[in-house]
């Protein structure tokens, strides 16, 4: 699923110049999975919605990607699990999309499932390639979407400079569960899923089932620490592409070169040589190095009956 490294870069290259974007208005839209649009209620009235806005931003709220429109609008897309946009011209052949741009865009099957298009007025195509079809669009009032509840209840982001130990601690704070769900947790800090929570917990050597409550505040620092240079570096990176992400160009990220834990089930840690080991935590996968990653908790037991009914 893209996390927040991904749809950064994913809004980055949009707002990039070279992407044309910013600026142009959408003249039409297309798709054959009409269940991607979640609001309004069809997709004549998306359509009828989206056409002649203008783009004047892009931005990022966790997972999501907001095109701040015209007209106090905004677009909201969640990739989801297998989603990506990506920027080109196509044309219909048969019953599916051919590429008109050479490269990735037309060579990797990753960027085949074209689900929804957007034609711009500059020419250029804005399309969302989605394997499983479980991304979803939204047109929204501005104010209606930051004060909706799903918003209200989306976490600090991680990368704003506002966003210090004190923060995180408090993001933190008299939360239960196992350190892994927490941090993937978008009501407690926003943006950070399956795969760079366990690259994180690897870096600061945090076993992804130990309870919040028993981090030390050694452990929390090392955490804080690790989140930030993590999701920097992978934003860097320009994301993870083991699966399914693609960039806008169709290009593939390169986060999988210095992967550490994720998906490296029976390798070697690359640090101490141990056989990284996957275990299920709320439904989700980990993966974690053993030795590197110890979980120790400090339980104390009452004394015996009989101990203390000698007195001892």
């Amino acid at each position: 699923m893209p996390e927040l490294p991904e749809v950064e870069t994913i809004v980055r290259e949009l707002k990039n110049n070279r992407a044309h974007i910013i600026g142009a208005r959408f003249l039409d839209v297309w798709t054959d999975a009409e269940k991607l649009i979640k609001k309004p209620v069809s997709f004549n009235l998306f359509k009828k919605g989206i056409k002649g806005k203008k783009i004047k931003d892009v931005e990022r709220r966790g997972k999501n990607i907001l095109f701040r429109l015209s007209g106090g609008r905004t677009l909201l897309v969640h990739q989801k699990m297998t989603g990506h946009f990506l920027i080109g011209r196509w044309e219909k052949k048969g019953n599916r999309w051919g590429s008109l741009n050479k490269g990735p865009l037309s060579d990797d099957p990753m960027n085949s499932y074209l689900h929804l298009i957007f034609w711009l007025d500059n020419g250029k195509m804005l399309a969302l390639s989605d394997l499983r079809k479980f991304a979803k669009a939204e047109l929204w009032g501005n104010t209606d979407l930051e004060n909706s509840k799903y918003f209200q209840e989306l976490g600090p982001e991680p990368l704003n400079k506002d966003f210090d130990f004190k923060a995180f601690s408090n993001a933190l704070k008299d939360k239960k569960g196992k350190i892994k769900q927490v941090l993937m947790d978008q009501g407690v800090i926003a943006g950070i899923g399956n795969i760079y929570s366990d690259e994180m917990l690897f870096k600061a050597r945090i076993h992804p089932l130990k309870e919040v409550l028993h981090l030390s505040l050694a452990e929390k620092k090392k955490l804080f620490k690790a989140m930030k240079e993590i999701l920097i570096l992978a934003v860097r990176l320009q994301g993870e592409s083991f699966s399914d992400f693609r960039r806008t160009s169709g290009e593939k990220g390169y986060y999988d070169k210095v992967r550490m834990v994720y998906r490296r089930t029976g390798e070697k840690c690359l640090r101490c040589g141990t056989i990284i080991k996957r275990i299920k935590v709320g439904g989700r996968s980990a993966h974690f190095c053993p030795n590197c990653q110890v979980n120790e908790v400090k339980t104390s037991f009452p004394p015996s009956p009989t101990a203390s009914g000698l007195g001892i």
